[in-house]
C-alpha cells in the first residue's frame, strides 16, 4: 500500500517524456487489439486446438519428438516459418500445443524461432526494401539460428526432456486418434490460410504481382477456407449440417450488414469473423461428442493463459520502448534519440544493443522491415540492422511472459540469451566483414 501510495503521489504526469510514455502505451494497445486480436490472434487459438486435440502425439513425436532423426525434426521446424506469417505472439499457441503434444525441446525452440523469422513474404520484403545481400543473410542465418539454438537448448536440457519424452511414450499407449491424418491436415491448412489470408500485409511500391494479386482477392481465398473448414466440421467432425449451415448463414449475413450499414472498411471483416468464431464455438460446446467439445475448451485454455500475459508484456513495451507502427513513431520513457546513437557504425557494442533492444521490443510481421529502414536512414549500420531482423521479429517481452509460462524461466532466459548473442555475432560479422 505505501509502494503503490508513493507512486502515485511522485507521478510525474506534468513531465512531456512521461506524457508520451503513456500515448504510446495506449496507442501499441489499441493498435494491438484492432490489427492482431481478432484476424490473427483468435484463429491461432483455433489452430492450437485443434493440434492440442486432433493431432497424433505419435505423428509429432515421430517427426518432431526428442527420439526422431535429428535431420528430420530439426529440418521441418527450421522451415516452418516459410509457411506460417506469424509475429512473435501469433506463434506462441501454436509452440505451447506442439510442445504439450509430445514434440522435443529442440524442435520445438527452433520452432518457435523459425515461425516468425523466416516468413516467406517478410524474406521477399527484406531482399526488395533492405537489399538482396541483406535478404540472403537474414534467410540464412534465422535457419541455421534455429537449428543451433533449439540444439543447444536439447543438449543442456537433456536428461529432464528424457524424462519428459518417457512419459509422453507411456501416455501414446493408450491414445485414440480421432481424425486421420489427411482430414486432421485439412482441417489445420484451412484454419491457417484463414488467418494467413485474412492477414495478408497491404501491398507496397516494392511488392510483387503476386503479393497484389493475393492482396486483392484476399476474403475470396478466406471464403473458400471457410467453405473447407464447414465441410471438416460436417464430414470429419460429424457435427450436424443444419448447425453448420446456420453458423454459415449467421456469418454472411454479418458480413452483408457490416458492409451497408459500417462506412469504415477497416471494420467489416471484424464483425464476421467474431459473428464465425462465437457460432464454432457455440456448435462445439454444445455438441455431444467429447472431442468437439474438447475442441473449443483446449482453444480456450491456450486464451487463458496466452492473452494475460501477452496484453502485460504489450503495455511494459510501449511504456518503456514506444509505439512504432506504419507512420506512427511515439517515443516510450526511453528516448529513441538513445536507440539510434546507440546502433550507429558496426561496432561490436551497437550491434549487441540493437540485439539486445529488438528482443524485448514488439514487432508486427512485417513491420520491422521500415521500421530498420527508417533507422538505417538515421545512421543505424548494417551489422546492428541484421542483428534487430534477427532477434526482434522472434523475441519479444510479451513473448518471454508466455514462454516462461510453458517452459520456466530459466529455460526462457537461456533461449532468450542464445538469440541475442548469435544475432549479436552474426550481425558484427556481416557489418564488418560480409
Amino acid at each position: 500500500m505505501v509502494s503503490v501510495f508513493t507512486a502515485l503521489f511522485f507521478m510525474p504526469i506534468d513531465n512531456a517524456s512521461f506524457q508520451s510514455a503513456v500515448q504510446a502505451t495506449l496507442d501499441i494497445t489499441k493498435w494491438y487489439a484492432r490489427e492482431h486480436t481478432v484476424l490473427c490472434l483468435l484463429p491461432a487459438f483455433f489452430i492450437a486446438g485443434v493440434i492440442a486435440v486432433f493431432f497424433s502425439k505419435g505423428a509429432i513425436m515421430r517427426y518432431l519428438g526428442a527420439g526422431a532423426p535429428k535431420w528430420l525434426s530439426y529440418s521441418v521446424a527450421a522451415v516452418s516459418g516459410a509457411i506460417l506469417s506469424v509475429c512473435s505472439c501469433t506463434v506462441l499457441p501454436l509452440f505451447t500445443s506442439i510442445r504439450n503434444r509430445g514434440a522435443g525441446l529442440g524442435p520445438a525452440i527452433a520452432f518457435l524461432y523459425s515461425g516468425p523469422a523466416i516468413s516467406m513474404i517478410a524474406i521477399i520484403l527484406t531482399t526488395r526494401i533492405l537489399g538482396f545481400e541483406m535478404g540472403i543473410a537474414r534467410t540464412a542465418c534465422a535457419i541455421i539460428f534455429s537449428i543451433i539454438v533449439g540444439g543447444v537448448m536439447a543438449r543442456i536440457y537433456h536428461k529432464e526432456e528424457q524424462q519428459q519424452q518417457d512419459s509422453l511414450i507411456l501416455s501414446r499407449q493408450t491414445e485414440n486418434d480421432s481424425l486421420s491424418v489427411p482430414r486432421t491436415a485439412l482441417l489445420f491448412f484451412s484454419l491457417v490460410a484463414v488467418m494467413l489470408f485474412a492477414n495478408w500485409a497491404p501491398p507496397q511500391a516494392e511488392s510483387s504481382v503476386f503479393s497484389v494479386l493475393i492482396f486483392d482477392n484476399r476474403w475470396y481465398l478466406v471464403a473458400v477456407a471457410a467453405f473447407v473448414i464447414c465441410w471438416s466440421m460436417i464430414e470429419s467432425l460429424h457435427i450436424s449440417i443444419g448447425k453448420v449451415l446456420i453458423g454459415a448463414g449467421a456469418t454472411l449475413v454479418a458480413t452483408a450488414l457490416s458492409m451497408i450499414f459500417v462506412k469504415n472498411f477497416f471494420y467489416i471483416p471484424f464483425i464476421p469473423m467474431l459473428v464465425a468464431i462465437a457460432s464454432i464455438s457455440i456448435i462445439l460446446l454444445n455438441d455431444k461428442r467429447a472431442i468437439n467439445r474438447q475442441w473449443a475448451l483446449s482453444s480456450w485454455e491456450f486464451t487463458k493463459k496466452t492473452v494475460p500475459l501477452m496484453a502485460l508484456g504489450i503495455v511494459v513495451t510501449g511504456f518503456l520502448l514506444g509505439s512504432t507502427h506504419e507512420s506512427t513513431s511515439i517515443p516510450g520513457i526511453i528516448p529513441a534519440e538513445w536507440v539510434q546513437q546507440s546502433v550507429g557504425g558496426n561496432s561490436l557494442l551497437s550491434t549487441f544493443v540493437a540485439s539486445f533492444a529488438g528482443a524485448f521490443m514488439y514487432f508486427s510481421s512485417l513491420t520491422e522491415v521500415p521500421i530498420v529502414q527508417g533507422l538505417m536512414g538515421s545512421g543505424m549500420g548494417k551489422g546492428p540492422a541484421l542483428a534487430l531482423l534477427l532477434a526482434g521479429p522472434s523475441l519479444s517481452l510479451p513473448n518471454m511472459l508466455v514462454v516462461s509460462g510453458v517452459m520456466g524461466w530459466r529455460k526462457t532466459a537461456v533461449y532468450a540469451s542464445l538469440v541475442i548473442v548469435l544475432s549479436t555475432l552474426c550481425g558484427y560479422a556481416y557489418g564488418n566483414f560480409i
